[in-house]
């Protein structure tokens, strides 16, 4: 049923004009997506300074047009995962929420793999009691704890797919041959790996992925403070193109390939506004390359 809280007219909807892509040939989802993980405290610990702007924040997406919404047990943790609930539930029609589970959290700041099957199946439950679902569009292995045998790890979120707790399953932070492995044992639609303008680390793991058509969702798109500042080549762009920096180095990942799915995050309802601008500002082939080198020259 249509939650006519969120109805929103599609030209009021800016966020659309990034495009569509289909995770796992069902899950239909509008590019340009955004990443949960900034409305908690600092060092992505308790609460943020500002539930009620958290909460607005969410909401906004939504009437943006945003449909795709990335967050993980371990922000907060758990915090992260109770806001998206309580903001959006009874969750608009369409709306694909993907978490991530294989974190523990001993502090602000602190972040320890933990791909035990025990704790990814404790984490899975809880985060669907949290997001009060019944089933998790897309549960990602945050990332492949080196202790533990990785077909220990994907065969555990295989069982909990079997189980019908999953829908799709997909990886952060792998390389290629990880995610080749992991697809003998279980069907993989998306990676999340870091990723940006300035950052071109996983280009292998995003061109494979642009190859075997598997959505590529790059966190820490702006790459903060490389990207941002107006006095680096993306800022000076940014000037002439009459935009800001974020939203040049947006733009650029849309251009940069179709199965690109950015998820820029932020805790505030201004920012937010900021970066889906970005989805309406097009840049050609010729505007893209000008922009690769002069990121690779920076």
């Amino acid at each position: 049923m249509q939650n006519h809280k969120f109805a929103v007219q599609r030209n009021q909807a800016p966020a659309k004009k990034s495009g569509e892509f289909l995770i796992g040939n069902d899950l239909r989802v509008t590019r340009l997506g955004y990443g949960a993980m900034r409305i908690t405290g600092d060092g992505i610990w308790g609460e943020p300074a500002d539930r009620a702007e958290a909460i607005r924040v969410l909401r906004r997406t939504i009437e943006l047009g945003i449909n795709f919404i990335d967050t993980a047990d371990s922000y907060g943790p758990f915090v992260s995962e109770e806001i998206i609930a309580e903001a959006l539930h009874p969750y608009p029609t369409g709306l694909v929420i993907a978490t991530k589970g294989g974190f523990d959290r001993p502090g602000p700041n602190e972040w320890v793999e933990n791909g035990k099957p025990e704790h990814l199946r404790a984490a899975c439950e809880g985060s669907l009691r949290r997001l009060r679902l019944d089933r998790i569009d897309l549960y990602q292995l945050h990332r492949i704890d080196p202790k533990v045998p990785a077909e220990d790890q994907v065969g555990t979120l295989k069982d909990l797919q079997a189980q019908g707790k999953i829908k799709h399953i997909g990886l952060s932070e792998v390389s290629v041959r990880q995610i080749q492995h992991a697809r003998t044992i279980v069907p993989i639609v998306s990676v999340q790996n870091r990723y940006s303008i300035t950052d071109r680390g996983s280009e292998d793991v995003l061109e494979y992925c642009e190859k075997e058509k598997l959505g590529f969702i790059p966190w820490f798109p702006l790459a903060v403070g490389r990207v941002s500042g107006p006095d680096g080549p993306i800022g000076r762009i940014a000037v002439q193109w009459k935009a800001t920096p974020s939203q040049v180095a947006l733009a650029w990942l849309l251009a940069r390939s179709p199965v690109m799915l950015p998820i820029p995050g932020t805790s505030k309802v201004k920012h937010l506004e900021e970066n889906v601008a970005a989805a309406e500002l097009k840049i050609d082939a010729n505007a893209v390359r000008e922009l690769d080198a002069l990121a690779r020259a920076s």
